[in-house]
C-alpha cells in the first residue's frame, strides 16, 4: 500500500468511528466539549487554548516532516554504502584478476619495467581513490568528488 496517505487514512477511520460512536450512544461531543471550554474559563485557560492548538497542528507537522526528511537521508545513506560496497567487490575482483597479467608479464623475459611500475601506480591511485570513498563522513555531491579528485 501507498504510505502517502497512511495519516489521512488513519484520520479518515478514526472521525467515522467517533461519528457512528456518538451516534450510537447518543452522545452529544460537541456540546461536551463546548462545556469543558466554559468550565475552563474559570482557570483563565480558555483563551490560551486555541493558540495552544495552532502551535500544536504546527509542532507536530513540523516535526512529521523532518522525521520523513531524516527517514529519506537514512535511506540514501543506505543506498550509498551498498553502492560503494559493491563497487569495493567489483574492483577488487578487477584487481585479482589483472594480478594475473602482472604475474605474467613480470615472468615474460624482456617486458618493460617501467610499464610494471605505471601499472602498479594506477592499482595503488584506484586502491587510495576507494578508501577515500568509504571514509566520508559527509555524503554529498562535492564531497564525493573531491575525494576523488584529490589526486
Amino acid at each position: 500500500m501507498n504510505n502517502q496517505y497512511n495519516l489521512t487514512l488513519i484520520g479518515l477511520i478514526t472521525a467515522i468511528s467517533v461519528y457512528l460512536s456518538s451516534v450510537i450512544l447518543n452522545l452529544d461531543l460537541f456540546e461536551k466539549f463546548v462545556a469543558f471550554l466554559e468550565n475552563l474559563e474559570q482557570f483563565k485557560f480558555d483563551k490560551i487554548i486555541i493558540p495552544l492548538l495552532i502551535f500544536f497542528v504546527f509542532f507536530v507537522t513540523d516535526s512529521f516532516r523532518r522525521n520523513t526528511k531524516l527517514r529519506i537521508e537514512k535511506t540514501k545513506l543506505n543506498i550509498y554504502k551498498a553502492m560503494l560496497s559493491s563497487s569495493h567487490h567489483i574492483l577488487n575482483n578487477f584487481i585479482y584478476q589483472m594480478d594475473i597479467f602482472k604475474i605474467t608479464a613480470e615472468d615474460t623475459p624482456g617486458f618493460d619495467a617501467k610499464v610494471l611500475s605505471f601499472y602498479q601506480d594506477i592499482i595503488d591511485n584506484a586502491s587510495h581513490q576507494i578508501r577515500a570513498l568509504s571514509t566520508l563522513t559527509t555524503i554529498d555531491e562535492n564531497s564525493i568528488k573531491s575525494s576523488v579528485l584529490q589526486q
